[in-house]
């Protein structure tokens, strides 16, 4: 494994990624409200935001990211991969700053160094690296883990999310929506594992495709959703810090990519796993009310 191509690669997705959020963001606070409701609420949400033009763009930016983090993960490790995405709050701040003019508080800065600093230190106190266990193998677990993850979910969401107050509802939506795309990262893995070994004409009659459609659809929808139902401080948060935290577990469960174990290493990644979640969800936090800021200003 090129470790520092799959930094560069992984790195240049955040971009992307960091493009596409603040694209959906805006977005999801510029639709109009509905009037109706139950389903043809979601209905009408969901079709009105395959129609914005803000959501639209984000969905080019999001194919992008996408392309290059198959790639990355293609040729690392997940827990490699998927930590070092969430240094995209990093370059969400810088422009969201940008395009509002202002500048990047104290707080942000400060945050966002714990950010990027904890990033660094996971990867070199875990050794990240992907052991050479069969494909197929990988293929079939990563398939069981979002089946199972998918099914509980959905139905957590189903049940829980629709009686909770929007903040408890955008947080939930946030814990459903950040395990779904650590769960769509090991299915990319899986297809593009498919793909080495048969071509674009085994992954398209393979059964990993169609599950990661389903996945990466599910997400975009339930993110949006997330997004509209409550304070973007309660979902922002959970998607943001999930994301890198489930997929090194996945990546250890499902591919066997090893860390290290010794009691000094075990304790580093622990650390430094926690620097990161702190830190994701305070840069968030503050990200989430400056923009519930700047859209109220808009709207007003």
């Amino acid at each position: 494994m090129n470790h520092s191509m799959v930094i560069i690669v992984t790195l240049c997705a955040t971009v992307f990624f960091a493009l596409s959020t603040a694209l959906k963001h805006r977005s999801a606070s510029t639709l109009p409200e509905s009037s109706a409701k139950g389903r043809a609420r979601l209905g009408h949400f969901v079709t009105a935001t395959l129609a914005h033009r803000w959501y639209l763009a984000g969905l080019a930016a999001d194919a992008v990211g996408l392309a290059l983090q198959a790639l990355a993960l293609h040729i690392g490790a997940v827990s490699v991969v998927q930590p070092l995405l969430a240094t995209a709050l990093l370059f969400s701040l810088v422009l969201n700053h940008a395009a509002a003019r202002t500048r990047i508080s104290r707080a942000e800065l400060g945050w966002g160094a714990l950010l990027a600093a904890s990033v660094v230190a996971f990867l070199v106190w875990s050794g990240a690296s992907t052991a050479g266990i069969h494909a197929s193998t990988a293929d079939r677990g990563a398939a069981v883990a979002v089946a199972i993850l998918a099914v509980v979910l959905g139905t957590i969401c189903v049940i829980v999310a629709r009686k909770l107050p929007s903040g408890a509802r955008a947080a939930l939506l946030g814990v459903v929506v950040g395990t779904i795309y650590a769960c769509t990262a090991v299915l990319i893995k899986a297809v593009t594992s498919v793909a080495a070994r048969g071509g674009l004409a085994a992954v398209l009659t393979s059964w990993q495709l169609p599950v990661l459609i389903l996945a990466g659809a599910a997400g975009l929808v339930l993110a949006q959703v997330a997004f509209r139902s409550g304070p973007l401080n309660a979902s922002l948060p959970a998607m943001a810090t999930l994301d890198p935290l489930l997929s090194v577990v996945l990546g250890v469960i499902v591919y066997d990519e090893q860390l290290r174990t010794g009691l000094w290493d075990t304790a580093g990644e622990v650390v430094s796993l926690a620097a990161l979640a702190l830190s994701a969800v305070a840069l968030s936090r503050l990200t989430a009310d400056r923009e519930e800021v700047q859209a109220a200003s808009a709207r007003g």
